[in-house]
């Protein structure tokens, strides 16, 4: 079974969510908006810190002479009564007037204005531990449960009742707990927008469940206003099952995979017709979605996880589920990125799992219910002349995305905070030490930190490629340098990545701000600055490293695509023990190679793990938990 939160217009085929924070997470019981009109606003950082700071992350990336240019184009940049001073100014007054001055633009820029098809390139997937069921039976039972526990967590969200989060005793926004459900993303032939039908006179009380490329409305809402029983849902599902047993259907939800101007254009094409039409508005504002799908081919035990992550992120091809978003356990979502990060859909991956253990699934006294109503779509030529292309865009992009998933089972948090280190500034550096024993060289590396301390506040980057990562990695293969020196550097290299951390959860890095101030040119229509038009700001911005720790209670993964063509895209969820990992590329391009990449990861945090146990020994106890929400 797949869930899909946060639709994309037709199906659901919808960056990722990530964040370390370096003092304790708290959930407090009490409303869940009770705080949300006392949160400061996110400030606007001194430009000339932004700009030294920007200098500094640059350094280890560049040459000296590319430096030295940056330098010279910065200095122009910071003059009194110069570009950048205006710029600033700009972004002060829009402070001023806004609840948030970054959030629009970021919603836009990083989201809404991307033409990237929304699978692998965009929506995460979430793999959760396979469910002990062989077949369609067990398929509807697990499907009701799932169903039941995300309506009781729409409870907590209706009734405010989810438990504020707290950050060193200050409490966070929790504004994305409200954009999880009910979204839907609607393409547009230049940019698309996001609707939110949670709200108004007449919120959502249906979901639609797929089944063989087929659609149905399922109410999920009882005359008197409460949600239906485990039971009541399964015995829809069967409904829908037995309603849905031809496969020859068009597999119309495909055209959501598209590059977004294509599937806008084609949208435009499928809604001419009145039918069509309302069919696309029903699933734009159902609850959520639910496909059953089919089983995928049988793979080895070591592949599992790495195919039904694939399957989460792209369904696996025209041919299997793509058209859809299983029957064989395999488990998981995918979620729409732009309205939410990571911390909602970890909570309520946690809840409906807590939620499925303890609900147990018993026959009860039915109530007639209706048969849940199938969508109808009339496929034109020119309709299907558009699914075809998106078959034909799908069935290249899948065998493109090479992903692997792996569980460390050598070590876990457990170990890293007995040592007295950060388990996820440790896990980072390992990454750094992989990356460059792969290739020689550092590379532009992009861990997302919550902005949530602030009023609608969503991300901010974590660089953690820093002068002293670079030292640390250049040093640890160097047979001329000492263990105690080693692990000196390694210790810095922790140092700074917390410093970083820390200053970018209290909206005080470069990322954003510049963003920002790019967007600000953009808005006063004038001409870009140089440092925007810079090779060094190219190169910055080119992740090859694009990271997500993605902390759950449960023992599950997220994965998620490469930023850039040449890059990799790597979640990690730190449980007590062990570290679930996913790691993805792209195999059209022959310098990436996902399992080699995962091979380094395995040694390089082997290889950490010897290096701090020359000089130190383990202690019971280790510094307070971090946190490992994205």
């Amino acid at each position: 079974s797949t869930l899909l939160l946060a639709r994309d217009s037709c199906t659901g085929m919808a960056i990722p969510p990530r964040l370390l924070r370096p003092v304790a997470l708290v959930y407090i019981l009490e409303r869940s908006t009770t705080h949300q009109e006392g949160l400061p606003k996110i400030p606007v950082p001194p430009l000339k810190q932004t700009c030294e700071r920007y200098l500094a992350a640059l350094e280890p990336l560049i040459t000296r002479e590319e430096l030295a240019h940056t330098r010279t184009l910065i200095a122009e940049f910071l003059q009194s009564g110069g570009v950048g001073e205006r710029l600033q100014k700009g972004l002060e007054r829009r402070a001023r007037k806004t609840e948030n001055w970054l959030s629009d633009w970021w919603m836009q820029s990083a989201y809404l204005d991307s033409r990237m098809p929304i699978p692998v390139y965009t929506s995460p997937g979430v793999v959760l531990p396979q469910m002990h069921f062989q077949d369609r039976q067990g398929q509807m039972r697990f499907a009701a449960k799932l169903i039941a526990g995300v309506l009781d967590f729409k409870k907590m969200v209706d009734n405010e009742t989810l438990p504020v989060e707290y950050l060193g005793g200050k409490p966070l926004c929790m504004n994305q707990y409200y954009q999880v459900l009910s979204s839907c993303r609607i393409p547009g032939p230049k940019k698309d927008i996001v609707v939110n039908y949670a709200t108004g006179k007449s919120p959502s009380t249906h979901i639609t469940v797929v089944h063989n490329f087929q659609f149905f409305v399922l109410d999920v809402y009882s005359s008197n206003g409460m949600p239906l029983t485990v039971d009541q849902i399964y015995v829809q599902l069967e409904k829908i099952w037995n309603s849905s047993l031809q496969t020859n259907k068009e597999p119309i939800g495909i055209l959501t995979s598209n590059h977004r101007n294509t599937w806008g254009k084609a949208y435009n094409n499928l809604i001419k017709d009145k039918t069509n039409k309302d069919s696309v508005r029903t699933i734009q504002k159902s609850i959520f979605l639910v496909c059953l799908d089919a089983p995928m081919p049988r793979v080895s035990d070591d592949l599992y996880y790495s195919k039904v992550a694939a399957q989460m992120l792209h369904g696996g091809g025209s041919r299997w589920n793509s058209g859809n978003l299983g029957e064989d356990g395999s488990c998981g979502l995918t979620y729409e990125h732009a309205p939410a990060e990571g911390p909602p859909i970890v909570f309520l991956v946690d809840h409906v799992v807590e939620y499925m253990k303890k609900t147990e699934f018993r026959r009860a006294p039915m109530v007639p219910l209706p048969l849940p109503q199938k969508l109808r779509f009339n496929i034109t030529p020119e309709v299907k002349k558009d699914i075809e292309k998106a078959k034909q865009n799908m069935n290249i992009m899948v065998p493109d995305l090479d992903v692997q998933v792996f569980n460390f089972y050598h070590y876990g948090k457990k170990y890293l905070k007995s040592i007295k280190t950060s388990p996820d500034a440790f896990i980072q550096m390992a990454l750094q030490l992989a990356y460059y024993r792969m290739y020689q060289t550092c590379c532009p590396t992009y861990e997302s930190a919550s902005l949530r301390m602030f009023k609608l506040g969503r991300t901010e980057a974590i660089r953690s490629t820093s002068t002293e990562s670079h030292r640390f990695v250049q040093a640890m293969d160097d047979v001329s340098k000492q263990d105690t020196e080693k692990l000196a550097l390694l210790q810095e290299a922790i140092k700074a990545h917390r410093a970083y951390t820390h200053m970018a959860i209290h909206g005080q890095t470069v990322d954003r701000h510049l963003l920002g101030l790019r967007m600000q040119a953009i808005e006063d229509l004038t001409s870009l600055p140089e440092i925007f038009m810079d090779t060094s700001y190219a190169v910055a911005m080119h992740f090859n490293l694009f990271t997500s720790q993605v902390g759950s209670k449960t023992d599950c993964v997220m994965c998620i695509g490469p930023m850039v063509p040449d890059g990799y895209g790597i979640c990690y969820n730190p449980m007590g023990d062990h570290i679930n990992f996913a790691v993805t590329a792209f195999n059209s391009c022959e310098e990436t190679n996902a399992a080699r990449l995962s091979r380094f990861l395995k040694e390089a945090l082997l290889d950490l793990k010897s290096l701090v146990e020359q000089t130190l020994k383990p202690s019971p106890t280790g510094p307070e938990e971090q946190p490992d929400r994205t």
